[in-house]
């Protein structure tokens, strides 16, 4: 059973960064799609970034809204997945959440209905 604890989030003024962290429990987490989603108020829950499974290699998907901005990145010995957020703008602010999934359908990487494993969240807030 896989369980996500995403840790990380807080508020920062426009242009600032922060980093979150995502820990997994359970086992072959190498053999997981990693992502990132997240969703604001009143708005459905989106993609923000994907990491492919590492057996070696590794691809990482991103919204175009976030390309150049934000890096994905796994580490397989820790467990944790990670999301660098750099040049932060006031549209970025919501409830970020980590995802898991074995098998995704490459159309899917950055869909919601892609992952069956959830965590809780953690808060993005960005000031102006």
């Amino acid at each position: 059973q896989v369980q996500l604890v995403e840790s990380g989030g807080g508020s920062v003024q426009t242009g600032g960064s922060l980093r979150l962290s995502c820990a997994f429990s359970g086992s072959r987490y190498n053999a997981y799609y990693m992502a990132w989603f997240r969703q604001s108020p009143g708005k459905e829950r989106e993609g923000v970034a994907t990491i492919s499974p590492d057996f070696g290699s590794v691809s990482a998907y991103y919204a175009d809204s976030v390309k150049g901005r934000f890096t994905i990145s796994r580490d397989n010995l820790k467990k944790t997945l990670y999301l660098e957020m750099n040049s932060l703008k006031p549209e970025d602010a919501a409830q970020y959440y980590c995802a898991a999934q074995e098998n995704v359908n490459r159309d899917y990487v950055l869909r919601p209905v892609g992952f069956g494993n959830w965590g809780q969240g953690t808060q993005v807030t960005v000031s102006s």
